[in-house]
């Protein structure tokens, strides 16, 4: 795990925690646990071990799925994406490929999906990631959906507005758009944000809506 990475924790799945260098870390975590405790479908079960069993070598599932390929007898299995990291470094360079040619987007710049390379489809069934790159000097056109939306900026700084407030954030900070809530973000300098919400969910039943106003 890199500063930036995507990092997917699949549903039913062993998983663990460590830092084998001397410094200390942290990431944010986004959480579907009040959608599964709702749906009574949460599970917990402890491995009874510090770390989990590596079955396969550092970089298999981003060969496997991730380079444009998958292997031959392949079938369709669980909606979450095989693809458990996503590195920032790729990440970052596509943006920076797109941002060559453009358009932007009045509304988002570039904004990208994380998806699930087997289906198409979010990498996660009940929340939808991103990744936008802002241009410097950029504001954007004021936007508003149904899907409440946390923000992380990952480089540069800038401004937001939600409804009448605004907000200054700058690498690291976190901040929370509500739902249906308008939003301007305005770029100082270059700056990626990656969000998550629960758009997928929202759109799987039908209710996800979305208005591209005005500033």
């Amino acid at each position: 795990m890199a500063p930036g990475d995507f990092v997917i924790t699949p549903y039913m799945a062993w998983h663990d925690h460590g830092n084998q260098t001397d410094e200390p870390m942290f990431w944010l975590d986004g959480l579907d646990v009040p959608l599964i405790a709702t749906l009574d479908a949460s599970f917990v079960e402890r491995l009874g071990a510090d770390e989990q069993p590596i079955g396969k070598p550092l970089g298999d599932s981003s060969a496997r799925y991730g380079a444009n390929l998958l292997p031959v007898d392949h079938r369709n299995g669980s909606a979450t994406s095989p693809i458990f990291n996503y590195p920032y470094a790729r990440t970052r360079e596509a943006l920076a490929q797109l941002a060559k040619g453009g358009p932007f987007d009045a509304c988002h710049g570039i904004k990208m999906r994380y998806t699930n390379p087997v289906t198409g489809d979010h990498a996660m069934p009940t929340m939808g990631t991103f990744i936008q790159l802002l241009p410097k000097g950029t504001k954007t056109a004021r936007y508003r959906s149904t899907d409440a939306t946390v923000f992380a900026a990952i480089e540069g700084r800038g401004r937001t507005r939600i409804g009448d407030v605004e907000y200054t954030w700058g690498p690291k900070d976190i901040f929370v758009v509500p739902s249906w809530k308008p939003v301007v973000h305005e770029a100082d300098e270059e700056a990626v944000l990656f969000s998550f919400s629960d758009r997928p969910v929202q759109e799987k039943i039908g209710v996800w809506r979305e208005d591209r106003g005005n500033v």
